[in-house]
């Protein structure tokens, strides 16, 4: 029988006892500054004359840590061995695949303040948010431990009595898993052990802004009893490394969280057949999106305000599901915009180890200036209310900006800000409003505020997006209640925390016995 699961608790940081813990935590990991960290292929750790310099985004000068780069031919090394390794780990029996991640559960959860420190120094997460990555991660390994033990006999298909059939799932190879920086801990673990728990062997690329906490993972994997070789740790550009094994023959498939621009790129490349190649990659790809709450007339103003600043402004906007767009019905346009403004203001920016600010930095220079690009285009395109100012002198900090009447066809309508940024525009009816909410190329998530049920469950039918929210912001999915994955240039709709997501990462196979 499998244990139930509910989801792993977030830490109330209003208790004494566990602000002072996560006090003690940031000032322990500090002690660890400056380090240098290996890649590890085979369980073999290899250091490189070629690093990559990790820095606290909250503040340049703080160093992390330096992490030695791969290249392709460490990357074919990896691949070997991967390769090799997947001989073996696929045939080892599910129960121990899925007792390696219920105990590497069990290890972050104790560890769990560590890790919270760690995500708030090399992410710039806000505690909070630093807590509700620790949670998802330990969610991922304990929800994917005990979908795997659902599946692990199959399903039942039907025999004759001069037959008997069966219809089980095997694993695919060897699987390239291409980690984002904004939850660099929970989808970093989730795609990882996704892959691992179902037989594959897995060459893992976090990113590398934030590749630190990746090998801390690879650590505790170790730790709780996996093999050698199962998972080997490759940061590198993506340029080279990525690149080199998204198109190897040997790559059965590939895992990626990232930028529609380089998931469109990796899905071209992994559909070309290399020489020797003997399959159809599989891709499982999350591209991001451009989200949307739509407020109606019969809404909540208050719930409706609060939803879309939360949603859009925390961890500073760099969420997939984050709110980037706001459509708001004509008749009610104007409380909310002025509620949101209100809200916006009263937010906090600053260094994320200190408890009392909202928001913290964003990821990187690059990120800094690309946003502040698209406020610039913003007040050409509609009114800037609130923030759309920066401050790089220390970190990458940007306050969180509200533009309002902005037109839906707009840049800052349509594309991809990855940053503290909305925009607001109204609608004269709520079937205009929908009509906008779907007027981009992505369907990541989108949420409707409204008290009238008919609504709701038009936009149940109409709004198309992957992860819908009735009277609630549009992001925070829980693993195993909100499965999470969106449609169109969002990507494959893998929906990751969801009862057929390992699945993607398995072939079904029939055998068929005459009586």
């Amino acid at each position: 029988m499998v244990v139930p699961y509910t989801h792993e608790p977030f830490t109330d940081f209003s208790v004494e006892e566990n602000r002072k813990k996560m006090e003690e935590a940031l000032k322990n990991i500090e002690a660890e500054f400056g380090k240098e960290y290996p890649l590890v292929i085979g369980g073999e750790r290899i250091t490189t004359e070629d690093k990559i310099k990790v820095v606290n985004p909250s503040n340049k000068t703080e160093i992390l840590g330096y992490v030695s780069k791969s290249n392709k031919n460490l990357a074919e090394k990896a691949m070997q061995v991967a390769d090799e390794t997947f001989n073996t780990w696929r045939k080892t029996d599910p129960k121990f695949r899925a007792g390696v991640l219920f105990r590497a559960a069990a290890i972050i959860r104790r560890r769990k303040f560590e890790f919270n420190a760690h995500l708030v120094k090399e992410g710039g997460k806000p505690w909070k948010e630093a807590d509700a990555d620790t949670a998802e991660a330990i969610d991922f390994l304990e929800y994917y431990g005990r979908q795997m033990l659902k599946i692990k006999d199959g399903v039942e298909v039907n025999s004759r009595p001069i037959e008997h059939n069966q219809f089980h799932y095997i694993p695919l190879g060897v699987g390239l898993v291409i980690s984002p920086w904004n939850f660099l801990f929970a989808i970093m673990a989730g795609t990882t052990v996704a892959s691992m728990v179902t037989g594959n062997t897995v060459l893992l690329k976090p990113a590398s802004t934030t590749p630190i906490i990746a090998y801390k993972f690879i650590e505790v994997l170790e730790e709780a009893g996996m093999p050698k070789g199962v998972v080997n740790y490759i940061p590198g550009p993506g340029s080279e490394v990525g690149d080199y094994l998204v198109e190897h023959p040997r790559t059965r498939f590939i895992s990626f969280t990232g930028s529609r621009e380089v998931g469109t790129r990796i899905f071209e490349k992994a559909a070309v057949i290399q020489e020797g190649q003997k399959w159809l990659k599989r891709t499982i790809l999350e591209m991001g999106g451009k989200d949307t709450i739509v407020v109606d007339n019969e809404a909540d103003l208050e719930l409706a305000a609060q939803s879309i600043v939360q949603s859009a402004f925390g961890f500073s906007g760099q969420k997939c599901s984050a709110c980037s767009r706001a459509v708001i019905h004509e008749d009610v346009y104007d409380q909310v915009k002025d509620r949101v403004v209100e809200l916006t203001n009263e937010l906090t920016v600053g260094d994320p180890a200190d408890q009392n600010h909202f928001m913290g930095p964003v990821i990187d220079q690059a990120a800094y200036d690309k946003i502040l690009k698209y406020i610039e285009i913003g007040k050409e395109e509609g009114e800037l209310l609130t923030g759309g100012e920066g401050d790089d002198s220390k970190g990458w900090f940007l306050k969180p900006t509200v533009f309002a009447d902005v037109d839906p066809q707009a840049r800052i309508m349509q594309e991809e800000i990855f940053g503290p940024v909305v925009a607001l525009t109204k609608a004269k009816d709520f079937e205009e409003a929908i009509e906008i909410a779907n007027n981009t190329e992505y369907g990541l998530t989108g949420a409707v505020i409204t008290n009238n049920r008919e609504h709701l469950e038009q936009a149940r039918e109409d709004f198309h997006v992957g992860n819908l929210y009735f009277n609630r912001g549009c992001t925070a999915a829980i693993v195993g209640y909100q499965p999470f994955g969106g449609f169109n240039m969002s990507g494959t709709d893998s929906k990751a925390g969801g009862p057929d997501y390992l699945i993607q990462h398995m072939q079904g196979k029939t055998t068929s016995e005459m009586l």
